[in-house]
């Protein structure tokens, strides 16, 4: 089944483009000075975390607030409309709950693991553990509303 992930999704062994270096830091929006997990007040610049196979156990199963993670790739179509939804609900919770990102082609560890086999998938984490997920695109007020259940 990796092998079919793999083909999917990318080698993560695959080395970065020319000029381009591999992210191995949790990326935040400049002037956030919020971390994970943090409950600091909403920045008018808050931005989606980046994370990697490599961070996602740390920024988002350790996170004390809810967490949203898009699994996305950038060939994929139906994530780039659903792009803009995560980016307003980045900034709309900041200090409220974690909003994340993960590159598909770029970290197929995670998404085999947590057996994502279609995209753009949105997973909604409490706790640690997967509460919900969304399979495809889907508008800003039904994810608004399942994240809202996580926090009530």
């Amino acid at each position: 089944m990796g092998g079919i992930l793999k083909s999917l999704f990318g080698k993560k062994d695959e080395p970065a483009p020319a000029g381009v270096e591999a992210v191995v830091e949790v990326e935040r929006a400049p002037g956030s000075d919020a971390t994970p997990g943090s409950e600091a007040a909403p920045s008018s610049e808050a931005e989606p975390l980046h994370v990697t196979d490599d961070t996602f156990d740390q920024v988002v199963v350790g996170a004390s607030l809810p967490a949203l993670v898009d699994f996305w790739a950038p060939w994929c179509g139906p994530c780039r409309m659903i792009a803009p939804i995560v980016d307003d609900l980045a900034n709309a919770y900041d200090g409220r709950a974690v909003i994340a990102k993960m590159n598909t082609d770029e970290n197929v560890d995670v998404a085999a693991k947590l057996g994502i086999m279609g995209i753009p998938t949105l997973i909604l984490f409490k706790d640690g553990q997967e509460a919900d997920r969304v399979v495809g695109y889907a508008p800003q007020h039904a994810i608004e509303e399942k994240l809202n259940a996580l926090m009530g």
